[in-house]
């Protein structure tokens, strides 16, 4: 009996034992699978193209149409985004890294960016939105206004800085403008706005719509932007409102803009000669300039027309400037002001814009220019002189001799 005992005794130790093991086995187990994530995790997180798959893991179908959307191949996230994969992830990290946009508890940064540039380049509604991404209204909305917030406090290091174009300049388009520092010009943008509001933003065409003031350089990235001034106001006084705010468009001494003629030819403004033959379409079909006022505009409106092919690739990036949105109109001043500072920054991280290859040519055929028929001190007020007339027709006279001593 006491032999029984002995060996029921034995087989328990031994069960217990074994049990034991197994439960050894089973914690090491768990602490090799923590590690294996672990050193996935960095991995990803180290990776220039880095899928930020964590709270997707538990949403397949989540993961699925963030994967086609941005990380399958680049043709598909230009298209989709706007930007290829290493520019968007660019984008993610520099708006992570300032802690200007973090990741929610069940929303990562690069889903909240891919949400507002999909918003942005197809101007789709809130419920689809919510329908691609499962998410809710809710969800699209709060993250689609952070995002933009975001972008806004990029603003300084999106912006470019504008440099004049040196004496050496052999550029065709360019060389005779030393000092220049680009082209402004306004667009109107489609809004919604208030039904009190509709008159003071109806424009001369009788569209409701917001006056842009932008001033861009000669490669095509925007230094100033100025949304909000409603359709109906003139360029010439949205120009002096930019020029008298704190933090506004700032033109040093001896340097200019090209600006068409529905502005004033003053100190930093170069504009055409009026009553003189203009635009772009009027020097095709192989019509030469008679005098030196017509060379003076052909060039001039060569070199100007970088601001209208600026807001023709701007338009044809998002669609959402191309109709009006049913967000408040401070907010629409936000998006068009974020689709500027994104503009500049697929310039500066793609080597090639696909959109470069459509020609736009200057459609502003405006009642006031059609055929025209370290510290710095800086221009204050906008107003003609003679000083400035005769420094017009002085480079006018000389660019008209250089170009008949070439083809005589």
């Amino acid at each position: 009996m006491s032999r029984l005992k002995l060996n029921k005794h034995r087989k328990q130790k031994k069960l217990a034992a074994f049990c034991t093991l197994w439960l050894h086995i089973l914690n090491m187990v768990s602490w090799y699978i923590r590690a294996v994530q672990t050193s996935i995790s960095i991995t990803l997180d180290t990776c220039p193209t880095r899928p930020r798959y964590k709270m997707l893991m538990f949403y397949p179908e989540r993961k699925e149409f963030m994967h086609r959307l941005v990380y399958e191949s680049d043709d598909t996230c230009f298209h989709q985004l706007r930007m290829n994969r290493a520019a968007f992830m660019t984008l993610c990290n520099m708006l992570e890294s300032g802690e200007k946009l973090k990741a929610s508890k069940y929303l990562q940064v690069d889903e909240q960016v891919a949400i507002f540039l999909y918003i942005l380049a197809h101007h789709v509604k809130n419920r689809v939105a919510k329908f691609y991404f499962r998410r809710s209204g809710e969800t699209i909305s709060k993250h689609f206004n952070n995002v933009l917030n975001a972008i806004i406090r990029l603003e300084n290091e999106l912006f470019k800085k504008p440099e004049p174009i040196p004496e050496t300049s052999t550029d065709e388009r360019w060389k005779w403008f030393k000092g220049c520092l680009g082209a402004i010009d306004g667009t109107h943008i489609n809004v919604q706005v208030a039904e009190e509001d509709k008159p003071r933003y109806r424009n001369r065409k009788g569209d409701i719509t917001t006056n842009v003031l932008a001033a861009c350089t000669p490669d095509m990235q925007f230094i100033y932007v100025l949304p909000g001034w409603e359709g109906s106001a003139a360029d010439g006084r949205i120009l002096r409102s930019a020029m008298m705010r704190e933090n506004g468009l700032q033109v040093p001494k001896g340097n200019y803009y090209l600006v068409d003629a529905g502005y004033t030819n003053g100190e930093g403004f170069l504009a055409p000669f009026r009553g003189q033959r203009y635009h772009l379409n009027t020097w095709r079909n192989g019509q030469r300039p008679e005098k030196p006022e017509e060379y003076f505009n052909m060039k001039h409106s060569a070199a100007r027309n970088v601001i209208e092919r600026c807001f023709g690739v701007l338009k044809k990036r998002w669609a959402i400037l191309r109709s009006p949105s049913f967000y408040p109109i401070r907010t629409q001043n936000k998006i068009i002001l974020a689709c500027c500072l994104i503009h500049n920054f697929i310039r500066r991280e793609m080597t090639y814009d696909p959109l470069d290859d459509d020609e736009f040519i200057d459609t502003n055929n405006d009642a006031d220019d059609e055929d025209l028929g370290s510290h710095v001190d800086n221009i204050m007020t906008i107003g003609t002189s003679n000083e400035w007339t005769t420094f017009r027709h002085n480079l006018a006279t000389t660019m008209f001799n250089a170009w008949i001593s070439r083809h005589q």
